[in-house]
């Protein structure tokens, strides 16, 4: 106390903005992906330790411990979750892609691939499982059979992929971008390079499936439109995660399903939330540091918004960006963090008058 005063005691270096933090079990590797269910509070979370997490978020923002699933045999990279939000599917570096029902913690394998599986997506509409893997190739699900309904090849290895149905967008090595119809899976709608000049990280389609955003390890976000007479006037791209000549890769893009605007999340520590139709940022936050000497950023491997876009989570992991030697796991923690959403963070401005 100060002068009777309580002092509140300084915030930790990798939560400046004193963001809620969720309590993970000290084996934690890096995170690699976050989703909310689509039907409640729960949170999952893949992990390089082979594990899967659920956590429940209360009213209070508390996340309280609710499932643990370890029945991958090496890192586990993506999940998904089923409609009605008791099961989630999970998949990763063990070329496998199964099925965990939350009610019974029992999972079933039910998809194979010939490399790890970078993406996986349950698709209501279809009634189908989609994985996107390393082995150049998107292959669509019936879970009931153990044979792939169809195959689709690929220029290259799967980096990024999102789907909006009946939209989906796959980012590959060689910065390819394929575009899928997915009423017509056998052929992409359409096939592109880039506007980026470097590697694909993620990709994300706009809510109303008109285009989506593009996130290079260049610090660099493209916004693109499907419709070519649309993009020649609305395409462009903005640079983020920088810092002086310091650039950062930009890891993890989200729409928020009540307002449309994004957030971005990158190597660099920090998360920003924009409004791609104005080309402004909304607010930037604090960057996360990790309390090495002298101080590092402390990178946002993936992020997720919740079914009502009111709570934005994220996870801190070490990226390898900085090499092996650089890596101190005593200081280096792993943790998922999660943001309450402000007014000024979600809405749209005004344009600014030209």
């Amino acid at each position: 106390q100060m002068f009777g005063v309580p002092v509140k005691p300084a915030p930790a270096p990798y939560n400046p903005n004193q963001d809620i933090e969720v309590q993970v079990p000290p084996d934690c590797d890096g995170f690699s992906s976050l989703r909310f269910s689509p039907t409640s509070e729960l949170l999952c979370a893949s992990n390089w330790n082979n594990s899967v997490y659920v956590w429940d978020v209360q009213p209070s923002g508390q996340a309280v411990p609710k499932a643990q699933n370890k029945d991958h045999q090496q890192p586990v990279l993506c999940t998904s979750w089923n409609q009605d939000g008791t099961q989630v599917y999970t998949a990763g570096c063990d070329k496998t892609a199964r099925l965990w029902n939350l009610a019974t913690n029992q999972s079933q394998q039910v998809a194979q691939h010939d490399a790890p599986i970078r993406h996986c997506y349950f698709v209501p509409s279809m009634n189908m499982l989609i994985t996107g893997s390393w082995d150049k190739t998107l292959r669509f699900w019936d879970c009931r059979s153990p044979t792939p309904v169809h195959t689709q090849p690929l220029p290259e290895r799967v980096y990024a992929m999102d789907v909006n149905y009946p939209m989906a967008v796959v980012g590959t090595a060689d910065r390819n971008l394929i575009i899928y119809d997915l009423t017509k899976p056998q052929q992409p709608f359409k096939q592109l390079l880039s506007q980026l000049k470097w590697q694909t990280r993620c990709v994300t389609c706009f809510p109303d499936k008109s285009g989506y955003l593009v996130g290079s390890i260049e610090g660099r976000v493209a916004v693109q439109h499907v419709d070519d007479q649309v993009a020649a006037s609305k395409n462009f791209t903005f640079k983020c995660h920088r810092d002086n000549t310091d650039i950062y890769a930009v890891n993890s893009m989200e729409f928020n399903p009540a307002y449309g605007t994004f957030a971005t999340a990158g190597s660099d520590g920090c998360y920003h939330f924009w409004d791609k139709d104005s080309k402004q940022r909304l607010k930037a936050q604090a960057r996360s540091m990790y309390s090495t000497t002298p101080a590092t950023p402390a990178p946002i491997s993936c992020s997720a918004y919740n079914r009502s876009g009111a709570i934005y989570a994220y996870a801190i992991s070490y990226d390898w960006s900085r090499g092996y030697a650089e890596y101190n796991p005593n200081i280096m923690k792993n943790t998922i963090l999660m943001h309450s959403m402000k007014d000024d963070e979600l809405k749209a401005k005004p344009k600014a008058p030209k």
